[in-house]
């Protein structure tokens, strides 16, 4: 199966943008050659640029205490594990606490950086963090790979507690998910939604179906249109019944 998640609200999105950007960080760092670590660099840039949001902080602090709240009132409930309950409450309490840990605007360390901000703002230019643009960057490049690891992991690690309250957050909202299965007639779908509002929207469909599709929902109505992949045709709604997951999540 092939998943797709469709975010419904702006903060459910640069939640989901965070979470995509963190663990491309984590692929490109783990690498060893010099490409590899310009586009880490490159995606810690864009990290920095999302999580600028003043309220980011905040909304996450927020979020995991009604979460907390939420779950201590199920101790009494026999179908919870215990066990299970004390962990995930134990996450959020330490992640809790890290991100009050964490002072000053997100990412101010990069940007109090002259050399890094230098980089960022050529790297805005095509092609322009070349060897004779910035010299000392094509040497920090083709110096040692532990040494580029060990930089990156210390310019990352003061953004570890936004990485580690995003990753709860969306990993409760997804486990909240209610999934039906639904028929596309002729590639299209429609559903009332009856004014509930709804987080996040995760479509399944069988991969060998040579379809994707697109979204558009709001309080009233979801609508769901199964397209040709595109490439140089430009993409027309299918002309067969799709047979697809539709998972609702909502905190």
């Amino acid at each position: 199966m092939i998943q797709y998640e469709f975010p419904l609200s702006e903060r459910i999105r640069s939640l989901l943008r965070l979470e995509d950007l963190y663990e491309r960080f984590e692929h490109f760092s783990a690498k060893t050659a010099g490409f590899e670590h310009h586009f880490a660099l490159q995606t810690l840039f864009e990290i920095i640029e999302i999580g600028a949001r003043a309220d980011l902080k905040s909304d996450l602090l927020q979020e995991l205490e009604r979460q907390r709240t939420t779950l201590e009132a199920l101790r009494s409930n026999p179908q919870i594990s215990e066990d299970a309950l004390d962990r995930i409450l134990q996450e959020i309490e330490q992640t809790s606490a890290r991100l009050l840990e964490v002072t000053g605007k997100f990412g101010q360390h990069i940007r109090e950086n002259e050399w890094l901000m230098g980089i960022k703002q050529r790297m805005s230019i095509p092609g322009g963090v070349c060897e004779f643009d910035i010299p000392s960057y094509h040497f920090w490049l083709n110096h040692e790979a532990m040494v580029r690891q060990y930089d990156l992991v210390a310019w990352m690690k003061p953004l570890l507690p936004i990485r580690d309250g995003v990753a709860i957050v969306l990993r409760l909202l997804r486990d909240s998910g209610k999934t039906h299965q639904y028929v596309a007639r002729n590639g299209m779908f429609q559903q009332m939604s009856g004014g509930k509002l709804v987080q996040l929207l995760r479509v399944d469909m069988p991969d060998e179906l040579i379809g994707v599709p697109e979204l558009s929902a709001n309080k009233y109505a979801i609508n769901i249109r199964f397209t040709s992949p595109g490439g140089e045709v430009r993409p027309k709604t299918l002309d067969c019944d799709v047979t697809f997951t539709l998972t609702y999540c909502n905190l």
